[in-house]
């Protein structure tokens, strides 16, 4: 039983942790979406890595807080469903567009698909992660 103590405080520190680097990254996206109407092009450039760290983030952080709670998930699709399930995610479509999405965005350089990807992360994207961030910040 020791040895599953353990294991458990670990896993709901790593959690944590992670959480906290979670936090700093949406709170540098939320900078950025909230100044939106102000931002170059490059600004906005810069606005898609930070939705992209902080997506890698949030789906890191539900994985190890899920762990924590010994549900095992691997892969970003697994946990984004296990979160879903589990309550931590409202919005299970928007998660799911994020992961499809989120490789596209590197191609920015296309003017379509740099405008489509700067309009989901500001209508869509930025809140379901505001929601998943309120969600694990409450379980803290």
């Amino acid at each position: 039983m020791k040895g599953m103590k353990v294991t458990m405080n670990e896993k709901e520190i790593r959690w944590r942790q992670r959480f906290q680097n979670f936090e700093k990254a949406y709170f540098q996206l939320k900078s950025a979406v909230m100044d939106f109407e102000k931002l170059s092009v490059l600004e906005k450039e810069g606005l898609i890595q930070r939705f992209e760290y902080t997506f890698e983030l949030a789906w890191k952080t539900l994985k190890d807080y899920l762990e924590s709670q010994e549900v095992m998930v691997s892969f970003p699709r697994e946990v984004i469903k296990s979160a879903f399930h589990y309550g931590l995610i409202q919005d299970g479509e928007v998660w799911m567009d994020m992961l499809e999405k989120r490789n596209l965005m590197a191609h920015t350089y296309d003017e379509k698909r740099f405008q489509l990807a700067v309009t989901k992360i500001k209508e869509e994207y930025f809140g379901a992660i505001t929601q998943v961030f309120n969600e694990l910040g409450g379980r803290k």
